[in-house]
């Protein structure tokens, strides 16, 4: 492999849905029937690319199909791609949590992932008990893990809860606990999911600093899944780009990430009919998410024109809790504009809606994706729905043409006078 530490190769991942498992009784002899007789499974030759916004036709679906890639040693590779690309299970895949229906993985060296909150963590062993249980899981030995134990409390700042229960840890004490232990204890390879984004803003720009120390000055590899392109242009090397399953494009963040952002269609309005089909996880999932204005026609907005964002989740909780959720406004270079919540409504089960009321002469001239968080508690992330909407902003054919070229992320009109002295 040279200094290719990670090939794949024709890697491809098959699931039945609204099933636990994707074999049966029947299939299994099939399969065997098929095997003994020198042929291919039958069950690869069906299934459908995997597009979420449609109901499809087969029970068999391919979250990942014929990915084919090589990463350097030393290199930060950045994927990106919409929810339901497949870039969580390609991750899982690398880290041997779930193993390809089709093609190969060859690895050189350690892997240390960071794929959710909390993996690999005992809910009753405290926070010291699990820094050594994680460490022994990623394959250090006691000396190892000793050498490193404060360093790693110190990273993740949760020195005074150290010989606490993690049960009792935030969401966003997980994740910090998580990753300093990944990222200390120098595996070859780093594997970092979109878990990043329950943290704060001062831990996520700690964490993304030690990512570029493990790779420039210790010649680690990171893997890096983010839906914040300014993170990934950053730093990131080199970035792959996933669309429904297939390997859309390879190259420069900075391409890529433009390619990505300009060729996807704009939507104004996505609906899902039942729960089952839309996009989420088994708690909650989006319903409706809509851009609405009462004096354009939806295919652009006019930026003296303010308009609304409203949203419809399920929510299928087990417990009594309170639920806000979170917009984020990202522009075509995928900086964040703008950050905004709802107040929290307390709820158990059933369909919550929220809505956002942008004012006029807010935004500037350009294309805008849209991100909705849902939230538990004010602090447990549920879910991230990333670019669920997106849209234009033109300026208003009434303003002079100089306007056109005015400079900046915003532009808003801002109350301001000049005084005349007639002296």
């Amino acid at each position: 492999m040279g200094d290719t530490v990670i090939k794949v190769e024709g890697v491809s991942k098959q699931y039945r849905l609204g099933q636990i498992g994707r074999k049966s009784l029947s299939q299994d002899f099939n399969r065997w029937w098929h095997m003994v007789r020198g042929k291919e499974d039958p069950y690869l030759k069906i299934g459908q690319e995997n597009d979420r916004s449609k109901k499809g036709t087969s029970e068999y679906v391919w979250a990942l199909q014929d990915i084919n890639f090589d990463v350097k040693q030393g290199e930060v590779l950045g994927i990106i791609g919409r929810n339901g690309a497949g870039k969580s299970t390609l991750l899982k895949i690398l880290s041997k949590v779930t193993a390809p229906t089709k093609g190969s993985i060859k690895v050189k060296g350690r892997i240390a992932s960071l794929l959710e909150v909390g993996t690999g963590f005992h809910p009753e062993l405290s926070g010291r008990d699990n820094i050594f249980l994680n460490g022994a899981i990623l394959g250090m030995t006691k000396k190892e893990i000793t050498s490193k134990f404060d360093e790693i409390v110190d990273f993740a700042g949760v020195e005074r809860y150290i010989d606490t229960p993690v049960k009792r840890y935030s969401s966003g004490m997980y994740v910090r606990l998580a990753f300093a232990v990944a990222a200390h204890l120098e595996p070859e390879i780093l594997i970092v999911d979109e878990v990043l984004a329950v943290g704060d803003a001062e831990f996520q720009k700690k964490c993304l600093g030690k990512m570029k120390d493990v790779s420039v000055n210790d010649g680690r590899t990171v893997l890096f899944v983010s839906h914040n392109m300014a993170a990934v242009k950053t730093l990131c090397d080199r970035t792959v780009a996933l669309k429904n399953g297939l390997f859309a494009d390879d190259g420069n963040p900075h391409k890529v990430i433009n390619k990505y952002l300009n060729d996807d269609k704009r939507q104004y309005m996505v609906k899902w009919d039942s729960f089952e089909e839309a996009p989420g996880n088994r708690i909650t999932r989006i319903k409706i998410a809509e851009i609405f204005s009462r004096t354009t026609n939806n295919i652009e907005l006019a930026i003296t024109e303010a308009f609304s964002l409203r949203f419809e989740v399920w929510l299928r909780d087990d417990k009594l809790s309170i639920i806000n959720f979170s917009l984020n406004i990202f522009n075509s270079d995928g900086l964040l504009l703008l950050n905004t919540f709802t107040t929290g409504v307390t709820i158990k089960s059933g369909v919550i809606t929220g809505e956002f009321d942008m004012p006029q002469n807010l935004f500037n001239t350009g294309t805008y994706s849209v991100e909705l968080m849902v939230v538990k508690n004010y602090s447990q992330l549920l879910y991230c729905f990333a670019d669920i909407l997106k849209f234009d902003m033109v300026e208003n054919k009434r303003n002079s043409a100089w306007l056109s070229e005015w400079q900046g992320l915003i532009r808003p009109v801002i109350p301001s006078h000049i005084d005349i002295n007639n002296e």
